[in-house]
């Protein structure tokens, strides 16, 4: 094959990736453009703003029941975490359990892999979510996560909460309000108005009620599209072509390291795991495929779950948590998830074994089923579309809100 069919093919398995995790990524920027407009940061202090056990089994909780990808669960993070949610509910719980604790994935390894890689995803995911929490709380320094917060605010600017246009505050065109949440800010008297006659609840939050709501979550999910979609295409495209130029043979040489059964072999496979991991740029469900190849390729049990927990520290991530919490929460987040996910492989790996739950070296399940990705990817192009044409069609605001639309 040449260069340039390899190149094809690449591009190719790309493409095949992004269009099986499509139909999560529009749903996590739908969530997080929905936290972001109906979630005031008073609520959210109240319901994750704590560090305690409570904090940490809701955030796991709300995170497997927002079942998203990790572009769109690294978003909802971000707002939850802006909100006043605390670093270990929404850091540490939330956008773990959201990507790796999930029914999607589950089903997928539960095809490709068997039962067995599904309970130990669920087990030694809580382990780590429990294990990055422990750091949160008493390794890495509150003043960081202070730091990491204000840097959020200040890298998203100011928008008109009725139409989710970006305001300058200092410019005397631009209306304000005081709010018991803080002051708001207006591209137009308009806005300023729509505000105020549907302005709900203790918090100043617009009403789950209202079109003025919805429309906002839809902007509000558009613009996170519009802060990480360079992201997400340079992680399928170099996913796609690593798995297109990398020969499966290499893969065996690379986890021949000591004697198979060893603490060595075991531990090199899981530190192997997370670096293939975070190399490959794959997310999600759209690892468990190439995990079938580590695992059918001479990998360690344990390796192939620290490869899985190793989506949220892919290049392209950690550089979307370098601009939303800036260089150094950024690296705490990578070397956190790093070494977590390391522990939690050997730690499932000797339970596994233990129990004598590991499949026969090699052994996977059987075929994954089709035609549903099809219909929720349909679905949610549907949803896709509706948010673009809230955020760039015509706004029912009048000329004023028009002028400001981008």
């Amino acid at each position: 094959m040449s260069v340039v069919d390899t190149v094809v093919a690449g591009v190719r398995f790309g493409a095949e990736m992004f269009w099986e995790t499509w139909w999560a990524l529009v749903l996590g920027f739908t969530v997080a453009g929905a936290v972001e407009t109906f979630v005031s940061e008073q609520r959210m202090s109240r319901v994750l703003g704590g560090s305690g056990v409570r904090e940490l089994g809701l955030g796991t909780l709300f995170g497997a029941a927002s079942s998203s990808c990790s572009f769109g669960a690294v978003a909802t993070t971000k707002s939850l975490f802006k909100k006043g949610a605390s670093p270990v509910a929404s850091l540490a719980a939330f956008q773990f359990a959201s990507t790796n604790l999930v029914v999607e994935l589950g089903l997928v390894m539960w095809i490709l892999l068997g039962w067995q890689f599904v309970l130990a995803d669920y087990v030694a995911g809580l382990l780590l979510v429990v294990l990055l929490a422990a750091l949160f709380k008493y390794v890495v320094p509150a003043a960081w996560f202070d730091a990491a917060r204000e840097h959020v605010r200040a890298a998203e600017g100011v928008r008109d909460p009725v139409c989710g246009m970006d305001v300058d505050p200092t410019s005397d065109d631009v209306l304000s309000l005081e709010t018991d949440a803080g002051t708001e800010y207006f591209c137009s008297e308009s806005c300023k108005r729509t505000y105020q006659e549907e302005q709900r609840g203790d918090d100043g939050q617009p009403s789950l009620t209202t079109k003025r709501g919805w429309r906002l979550a839809a902007k509000n999910a558009v613009g996170e599209w519009q802060m990480l979609w360079t992201d997400i295409v340079a992680g399928f495209l170099v996913a796609g072509l690593v798995g297109a130029f990398v020969p499966r043979a290499w893969w065996t040489t690379l986890f021949d390291v000591g004697a198979q059964g060893s603490f060595t072999w075991v531990a090199a496979s899981a530190v192997l795991g997370v670096t293939v991991g975070v190399l490959t740029f794959v997310c999600s469900v759209g690892n468990v495929p190439f995990a079938v190849i580590l695992w059918s390729n001479g990998i360690a049990f344990g390796g192939v779950m620290s490869f899985i927990f190793a989506d949220l520290i892919v290049p392209n991530i950690t550089d979307a948590y370098r601009r939303y919490y800036g260089l150094r929460m950024a690296a705490v987040l990578f070397v956190s998830v790093f070494v977590t996910a390391v522990v939690a492989g050997i730690a499932i790996h000797y339970a596994w074994h233990g129990l004598g739950l590991v499949p026969a070296s090699g052994e996977v399940g059987g075929t994954a089923p089709s035609g549903y990705t099809t219909y929720l990817n349909a679905a949610f192009a549907l949803v896709f579309l509706a948010e673009l044409y809230v955020m760039y069609g015509p706004s029912p605001d009048g000329d004023a809100e028009r002028a400001h639309a981008h």
